[in-house]
């Protein structure tokens, strides 16, 4: 497995998004926690979550208490995993999530997500999503004051553009150490985000890294040269686009859902492929 850095912490190449455990259609618990268990015996020790990852009927935080809960009957040492977790949303099922991004919300979130988690320190908290209703700088604001009081570690953004994360570097005293948007070979707009990322040493987290849930085949088909060099190497499509990802540059952190174990464990395999520079050529081109 290789390793990247957020802050001065090293984490795996590839990290687990946990999101499509908790939310409609998800697994059992027994098979949702073997499949976080799977991801820490593959060497994954970046784990992403979000208080709003639920349903309506479990209330906020269904995803941050599994993973809680996978972590503490894991047999090995979790002393080297970071478990991210985001505020600023509220779920809604069947519909667009809410959005809070006010100061009294996000302060009031990370400690939810504090005990949630069964922390002392959030290790990284992202704020999720921007509110249109509530300056970016004030939101901001709120994630600087939970590291100077000591509630969370590090402090990244989500969902954001060029402007908001030169913003979010200012207002927290140039400690901004990641930008988590979405990002796949079906979604690239976000290009742009990622390369300042890498030029200042900020740590991209590309969500949907493989294109969403259930969209997997479609991407394959619509960019047929990741399956095409896949079957090339032996290896799946999903393992190309994951080390085509991580060819994108030393910051860049895929962080691919899972729903069992077998997922995680193809997706961790990414971290060691090496893609030939004809092949990262032709994908780029795709």
């Amino acid at each position: 497995m290789r390793y990247r850095r957020i802050g001065d912490v090293k984490v795996s190449a590839i990290g687990l998004g946990a999101m499509s455990l908790s939310i409609a259609g998800r697994p059992d618990r027994g098979r949702a926690v073997a499949t976080i268990h799977a991801a820490l015996d593959a060497g994954v020790t970046l784990i992403d979550t979000a208080d709003a990852y639920t349903t309506d009927a479990d209330g906020q935080g269904h995803n941050e208490t599994l993973v809680a809960e996978a972590l503490a009957s894991w047999p090995g040492d979790t002393a080297g995993v970071l478990v991210a977790t985001k505020g600023g949303l509220i779920h809604r099922d069947g519909g667009p999530w809410d959005r809070d991004g006010s100061p009294a919300h996000l302060k009031q979130a990370a400690r939810e997500s504090c005990h949630r988690l069964g922390v002392d320190v959030i290790g990284l908290y992202q704020f999720h999503r921007p509110d249109p209703g509530v300056p970016y700088e004030d939101s901001i604001g709120a994630i600087r004051e939970l590291m100077d009081e000591g509630v969370i570690r590090m402090a990244g953004i989500s969902n954001a553009n060029l402007a908001q994360i030169a913003i979010a570097d200012r207002v927290l005293g140039g400690r901004l150490v990641s930008v988590q948007n979405q990002f796949s070979p079906a979604y690239r707009s976000s290009e742009g985000e990622l390369d300042y990322c890498v030029e200042h040493e900020i740590a991209f987290l590309p969500w949907s890294p493989l294109g969403g849930i259930g969209r997997g085949g479609e991407v394959f088909a619509d960019h047929a040269a990741f399956a095409e060099i896949g079957e090339e190497l032996g290896v799946s499509p999903q393992q190309v686009t994951l080390a085509w990802e991580l060819a994108l540059g030393h910051c860049v952190i895929p962080i691919p859902g899972a729903s069992r174990p077998e997922s995680i464990i193809d997706s961790a395999r990414a971290a060691d492929l090496v893609l030939r520079t004809s092949d990262l050529e032709r994908l780029s081109a795709s």
